[in-house]
């Protein structure tokens, strides 16, 4: 055998010093046409952006009267100060509602999809795959068909109109437990399990001990998928609530848009709390991104 290997070692070409071995190049044609691709994609999706922010820096008549993807003269302070002076400031009230909707129910949903998710993955018991099935199900029925039997079930308990009404249904996200399941499966292996039970580690101990944290990475993205759709939630409240101080300010700006036609001083404070809803969200995902990619990069090296 080591005479066949030096015999076959003494055939095989020798690297050249310096060089490393080099995929296929890519034409400058390609790259020119899918850096054009992705740069008009990426003005597709930021222009409204762009157009949000210089039509909230507008008076009433500037958005009416002047070129709207330019700037006109600077009301970005007065309309702030018009937003959450408006209706004796129920601005700020929906404001700190949708915070407490999106944020606790983001949480909550996020512990109740791992806690699934790893149950579905790490213990066995009879009907768990019919079980899986069901979530998987659960993803593919959109919400707009929900909101009805929803509506029906908290009437029928005299909940509507609620806080709960809205909070409850926003806490159950089937493609969280999918999510979960998956990673777990993945990134919590079965060998820790037994040497955490060997130890005498109850089954809640480990897992909010140990695995909670192997999973944070997806913790992490079922978090900000979570705080996005409940954020945006727009139908839910609407069937739900009566009480205008219980809005999310979704509803709430809304409510002022179809209030145009007769005052129509509210187009220009809703495109300003527009802007002003967009802030909590991209500040979540800047505190929340280098969590997010310390889990891609350690999924990326993993063996």
């Amino acid at each position: 055998m080591s005479l066949l290997t030096d015999t076959a070692g003494a055939h095989a070409p020798a690297p050249a010093s310096g060089t490393t071995p080099r995929g296929p190049r890519e034409s400058r044609l390609s790259v020119i046409v899918a850096t054009g691709f992705l740069a008009v994609i990426a003005l597709y999706m930021l222009l409204p952006v762009f157009w949000l922010v210089v039509s909230a820096t507008k008076s009433q008549g500037d958005l009416v009267g002047s070129f709207g993807l330019w700037f006109s003269d600077f009301h970005l302070i007065d309309n702030l100060r018009a937003l959450f002076a408006k209706q004796d400031g129920v601005y700020l009230p929906w404001l700190l509602n949708s915070l407490l909707y999106a944020g606790a129910g983001a949480a909550v949903g996020t512990l109740l999809s791992a806690m699934a998710g790893y149950a579905l993955a790490k213990y066995r018991f009879r009907g768990r795959e019919f079980l899986f099935s069901v979530v998987l199900g659960g993803v593919l029925v959109p919400a707009t068909a929900l909101a009805l039997p929803l509506f029906l079930l908290f009437a029928k308990v005299g909940a509507t109109n609620t806080f709960w009404a809205v909070f409850l249904p926003s806490i159950v996200s089937p493609f969280g437990v999918y999510l979960s399941r998956i990673f777990a499966a993945a990134s919590v292996p079965d060998e820790l399990l037994e040497a955490a039970r060997i130890d005498g580690s109850g089954e809640l101990r480990t897992f909010f001990t140990m695995a909670l944290r192997l999973m944070s990475p997806a913790m992490v993205t079922i978090f900000l998928f979570q705080f996005v759709v409940i954020w945006n939630n727009f139908l839910l409240p609407l069937v739900m609530l009566q009480d205008d101080r219980l809005y999310p300010v979704t509803l709430g700006l809304f409510t002022w848009q179809s209030q145009v036609s007769r005052d129509p001083s509210l187009q220009i404070l809703s495109l300003t709390g527009s802007l002003v809803s967009v802030v909590p969200i991209v500040i979540t995902f800047l505190v929340l991104q280098r969590y997010w990619k310390a889990g891609l990069a350690a999924g990326a090296v993993k063996s």
